[in-house]
């Protein structure tokens, strides 16, 4: 009895100690298998199968970063362009895609299946939304097609119809949901499109075409004003005809007044309906001044061109009958004869060294100047009056001064016109806008109530404020010129010259140079004038014209 209970005991221990390792190895091969991927696995591809989570992250990185950094193909129509993925927030979660692939299970089904089973497992990717949608409108005008609209234009007096197309607008939210759903994609992403429709069908096109376009260039347009008539051609009035459409979608004829309105003057001027006003002219008849009177003109009414033009396009008779109008004058005689100078209201006379060719350009220059009218209000300017000085006007080469040394240059010299002028323009109390003083002082003109002049720059302003015309007198002799103002006078003005101050002696310059002009020397100074205006003999106002001098230097020549 007592052998075989010990027998007993020791085989229930040998079955407990087997059980035991048998459960350790099932437990043992579970943890192991738990903590590998399915023996079959692959992702995109790329076998996985019995890696260990990290490894088979690490596998597919490398296996896959040349796909996830391909370039995506985005096509609309026969339309494409490429987007980096990396730019668009995409990016393949290779974590998300290895984890739930392994994970401990005492379920006999599950590791057989581990060690047996496995698939084609989902890549996972992931988005960032807002950064795809940028990418996308970066792209969205190289997918866009723009609608065109019906229309029609007149090249020349031409018919040119333009046909209307329907456009493609790219919606972003839309594209942008199609490629976070497809990517990475074998081929390229259609993008999602908005059809835009033209506000002008073609139908409508046609309709205005026969309607308006085609008769409208169809020939000439006769004008009738009166018993007078002439005509225009299609090219001459197209440029101010166009159609556009109204809310309506419908093409109706659009006009430019401004460019109607010339073309028909243009051709109304031309067939001798029109005539233009004269305005009255202020001028000389000897030495004294006159009034050439006003002419009226003839002119077309503008309303009544604009009301009558388009409407005769389309008709039978293709004929605008308009009225015509008298034109007056900007200047009427009345009104030059009111303004027209009565009196000298102030001279100036200085005197001409004796050189032939400075003389004779002064000379033209005077003959310019006299009788130019400068009405109220209007500013002078001597550079406009006299134009550029060139040897084809007559002008001679003569002494002018350029960075404080003479020099020569056609017109030399018209500057003691420009003194003689500024002189008559200060006592005749008007405006002084602009002027320059000679660079060094010359003994022949005031000190300080002077002015050059040069092309195109340098040049004498001023504007008539007196409130009446002012007729100016030129006459240059082979000894004298004299500028006088004949107006209306209204001031009394005196000029007051203060003394030199800051006086600077000249330098003594030898120039052996070809070309080189001598020079006597005079000093260098400050001076202030003042110009004092007056009324029955009471000062009512002052100005004040400050100049600086540079010294003349004493420039001798020894070029023979």
């Amino acid at each position: 009895m007592g052998v075989g209970v010990k027998e007993g005991g020791s085989a229930g221990l040998r079955l407990g100690v087997a059980v035991a390792v048998l459960l350790a190895g099932y437990l043992g091969l579970a943890w192991f298998l738990g903590r590998h991927v399915p023996a079959n696995t692959s992702v995109a591809g790329v076998p996985i199968g019995g890696m260990a989570p990290a490894s088979a992250e690490r596998t597919l990185q490398r296996a896959l970063a040349p796909k996830e950094k391909a370039k995506l193909t985005l096509s609309a129509g026969d339309k494409s362009v490429q987007l980096d993925p990396a730019a668009a927030g995409l990016r393949f979660d290779l974590a998300g895609t290895v984890d739930g692939l392994s994970g401990f299970s005492l379920k006999p089904a599950d590791l057989w299946d581990r060690l047996t089973g496995g698939q084609e497992e989902q890549l996972k990717t992931s988005v960032d939304r807002q950064q795809l949608e940028n990418a996308v409108k970066g792209v969205q005008p190289r997918l866009e097609t723009q609608a065109v609209q019906g229309g029609i234009t007149f090249p020349s007096g031409r018919v040119s119809v333009v046909r209307p197309v329907v456009g493609q607008k790219l919606s972003v939210p839309g594209t942008a949901d199609e490629v976070a759903a497809r990517w990475p994609a074998k081929g390229a992403v259609a993008a999602k499109l908005d059809t835009l429709a033209p506000s002008v069908s073609a139908d409508e096109v046609v309709r205005a075409v026969k309607e308006f376009a085609t008769p409208a260039m169809s020939g000439p347009v006769t004008i009738a004003v009166g018993s007078k008539r002439f005509a225009l051609k299609p090219a001459q009035y197209a440029p101010a005809i166009a159609m556009k459409p109204g809310e309506d979608g419908r093409l109706a004829p659009d006009v430019d007044t401004t460019k109607l309105l010339a073309s028909v003057h243009a051709a109304a001027a031309t067939a001798g309906v029109e005539t233009r006003a004269r305005d009255a002219k202020i001028l000389f008849r000897g030495t004294k001044p006159t009034v050439a009177p006003a002419v009226t003109g003839v002119g077309l009414d503008d309303r009544s061109v604009v009301a009558a033009f388009v409407p005769a396009l389309t008709s039978a008779t293709r004929t605008a009958t308009v009225k015509s109008t008298v034109v007056q004058p900007k200047l009427t005689t009345a009104q030059a004869v009111k303004i027209m100078p009565k009196e000298v209201i102030s001279t100036f006379t200085t005197n001409l060294p004796y050189n032939p060719p400075r003389t004779e350009n002064i000379q033209i220059a005077a003959r310019t100047l006299n009788g130019t009218y400068v009405g109220p209000g209007e500013q002078f300017s001597l550079n406009k009056v006299l134009g550029q000085r060139t040897a084809a006007k007559g002008y001679n080469e003569a002494p002018v001064i350029v960075n404080g040394r003479l020099t020569k240059d056609y017109g030399g010299g018209i500057s003691q016109l420009s003194t003689t002028t500024f002189n008559a323009a200060f006592f005749s109390g008007v405006r002084i806008e602009q002027y320059l003083p000679h660079s060094f002082y010359i003994s022949r003109y005031p000190e300080g109530r002077e002015a050059t002049i040069s092309w195109p720059d340098v040049d004498q302003k001023w504007t008539n404020d007196t409130g009446y015309g002012i007729l100016i007198q030129a006459v240059a002799t082979d000894k004298t010129v004299t500028v006088t103002f004949h107006g209306t006078k209204v001031w009394d003005v005196e000029a007051v010259k203060g003394p030199r101050r800051n006086v600077i002696q000249p330098k003594r310059i030898v120039d052996d140079k070809k070309g080189c002009v001598p020079q006597t020397p005079t000093p260098g100074f400050d001076v202030t004038v003042s110009r004092i205006f007056k009324k029955a003999g009471k000062v009512v106002k002052t100005s004040q014209f400050s100049t600086h001098y540079i010294p003349e230097d004493d420039v001798v020549c020894t070029n023979p």
